[in-house]
């Protein structure tokens, strides 16, 4: 049975922790000064558990917008759509909390898999814990929850409505 729980703050946030560092630590060799950090203690953390077992983590907080990262999957869970279900999760959240957007800092390899959601990348790529990343962003418009959009591209009616300038 796949159940979650949504912790505010650092404290209780060893699950989340834990898999943060088989993911980022070990998998991508991400240093343990640059993974934990001190948006930890203001930020919402949700864990996704797969019969009781820690498989999933992401967080949510609001430093100038609102902002989702640190979206990780057990390599053994993967493939059960628990990152799908993460990021569900922390948007639902963060719109039911009045985000107008939300970004995330996405790994240049991840960006199809945000895109599903809507979100658009802005800004140029850049390095971070020695990855390459992009900023991306969804406003409450161009957000996609409902099905599995394989459609989304950039000439996507949808997408091109919500980002009008």
């Amino acid at each position: 049975m796949i159940t979650s729980k949504w912790i505010m703050g650092a404290k209780g946030i060893e699950d989340a922790h834990a898999i943060r560092r088989e993911v980022f630590i070990n998998e991508q060799r991400v240093s343990p000064e640059e993974e934990f950090d001190d948006l930890d203690d203001r930020a919402f953390h949700l864990i996704i558990y797969d019969d009781g077992i820690p498989a999933a983590t992401g967080r949510l907080f609001f430093q100038d917008s609102y902002h989702i990262g640190r979206i990780a999957v057990l390599k053994h869970k993967r493939g059960l759509h628990l990152g799908d279900l993460t990021v569900r999760m922390l948007l639902v959240k963060a719109f039911n909390d009045g985000a107008p957007f939300v970004t995330i800092g996405a790994q240049m390899h991840a960006v199809p898999f945000y895109e599903r959601f809507g979100f658009v990348p802005y800004g140029d790529q850049y390095m971070e814990a020695g990855i390459l990343h992009v900023a991306m962003k969804v406003t409450r418009e161009g957000l996609i929850l409902e099905g599995d959009c394989k459609k989304c591209k950039k000439d996507c009616p949808k997408r091109r409505e919500a980002y009008q300038e």
